[in-house]
C-alpha cells in the first residue's frame, strides 16, 4: 500500500494539533504536511512544517503539491468580521482551488453547527435543517463550505468541542455559572457535543476511508450521536471542581437571562441560549461512514481535562 500523503491546515489549533497527535500514534507511515502560520515550539517530530496564512493567498502555493488527501481545519472564531472573511471565507476558497490546482483526491473540511443560528434545533439531520448564521464567525463559515463542496469535498459540521485545549465551551459556562449560579430553566436543555480526541479520531479515520466510504462528499454532521443535558455536564464539572459547586435551585428562563444581563461578564444572551438550551443534531451517519464507534461520550472524557479547565477558568477566548 502507498504512502498516504496528508495536509494539515490549523496544525497548531484546538483541533488540528489533536489530528496531529492521533496521526502521529496511529499512522506512523503517513507522509504529513503540517501547515500553520507559524511554526510551534516544540512541534510534533514527524510532520514536515509549512508556514502560511489562509488569509495570505500567494502563501498558499504549493502547499498541496504531492498531497492526496487536504484536511482543512483552520477557521477563525472571533469578532474582527474582516478577518473571518478572510480566513473561512475567501482562505477557505484560496486553499482548495490549491488543492484542485495540485490533484488532492480527498478534501476534509470542519465547520460548525453554529451555522444553523440560534434555534432551538431537537435531533435534526443536515436536509432537515436550513442554516441561519447570524455572527460574522458562523456566516463566513458557512460561506467557506461551498467552495468544498464545489470540488466535491466532505464538510463536517461539528457541534462543540470539548478537552485540553478548549478555549471556548466550557470557559463559556464558568462564565455563565459565575452570572447564574442555578440550574437554567431546569438544566433540561440537549445540545451537541465532542470531546476533541474522538473529533480528531474521527476525522482521521475519514481520511483514510477506502471502498465506497473514500468517495463521500455532502454536509455531515460530527460529533457524539447522544446529546448531553445540561444539567449533567455541569454536575461532571462540579464533580472535577471546574465548578465552585453545583448549580443550586433552577430558575426560570427568564430570571436566568435577567441575571445573565445584570452581571458582567463575555457570555451574551445568546451564547448563553446555544449553551443552555436545545441543540442538537443527528450525527449516526458520520461514525458508519468512518466505520468506527463514537465511544462513551464527551462527559466520560471531562476528567482528562479538568486541570486544563480549573486553570483557564472562565476567561474569555483569546
Amino acid at each position: 500500500m502507498s504512502t498516504r500523503r496528508i495536509v494539515v491546515t490549523g496544525a497548531t489549533g484546538f483541533v488540528g494539533s489533536a489530528v496531529l497527535r492521533r496521526l502521529a500514534e496511529r499512522h506512523r507511515g503517513a507522509a504529513v504536511c503540517a501547515v500553520s502560520r507559524t511554526r510551534p515550539v516544540g512541534a510534533l517530530a514527524g510532520a514536515r512544517w509549512v508556514e502560511a496564512d489562509l488569509a495570505d493567498e500567494p502563501s498558499l502555493r504549493g502547499v498541496c503539491d504531492g498531497a492526496d488527501v487536504l484536511l482543512s481545519l483552520a477557521s477563525y472564531v472571533g469578532p474582527d468580521a474582516d478577518r473571518c472573511a478572510a480566513v473561512n471565507s475567501t482562505g477557505t476558497a484560496a486553499l482548495v482551488a490549491e488543492a484542485r490546482r495540485a490533484g488532492v483526491a480527498r478534501i476534509i473540511h470542519l465547520s460548525t453547527c453554529a451555522v444553523y443560528g440560534p434555534g432551538p434545533h431537537r435531533g435534526q439531520d443536515v436536509r432537515e435543517l436550513t442554516p441561519a448564521p447570524v455572527s460574522a464567525a458562523s456566516g463566513s463559515r458557512l460561506a467557506g463550505e461551498r467552495p468544498v463542496l464545489d470540488a466535491g469535498g466532505l464538510v463536517l459540521r461539528a457541534g462543540l468541542v470539548l478537552g485540553r485545549g478548549d478555549r471556548w465551551a466550557v470557559p463559556a459556562l464558568v462564565d455563565a455559572f459565575r452570572r447564574v449560579p442555578a440550574g437554567w430553566g431546569g438544566g433540561a436543555g440537549l445540545a451537541s457535543f465532542v470531546d476533541v480526541d474522538d473529533l480528531a479520531r474521527l476525522v482521521v479515520a475519514l481520511a483514510f476511508a477506502g471502498g465506497s466510504e473514500a468517495g463521500a462528499r455532502g454536509v455531515l454532521h460530527a460529533h457524539h450521536p447522544e446529546p448531553v443535558r445540561n444539567r449533567d455536564l455541569m454536575d461532571v464539572l462540579a464533580e472535577h471542581r471546574v465548578l465552585p459547586g453545583r448549580p443550586g435551585p433552577h430558575w426560570s428562563w427568564r430570571r436566568c437571562l435577567d441575571a445573565l444581563a445584570a452581571t458582567e461578564g463575555w457570555v451574551s444572551e445568546r451564547q448563553f441560549t446555544l449553551l443552555a438550551g436545545d441543540h442538537w443534531y443527528r450525527a449516526d451517519a458520520v461514525w458508519e461512514l468512518a466505520g468506527i464507534a463514537p465511544g462513551p461520550g464527551p462527559l466520560s472524557r471531562i476528567g482528562a481535562a479538568a486541570q486544563w479547565y480549573r486553570e483557564r477558568g472562565g476567561l474569555a477566548p483569546g
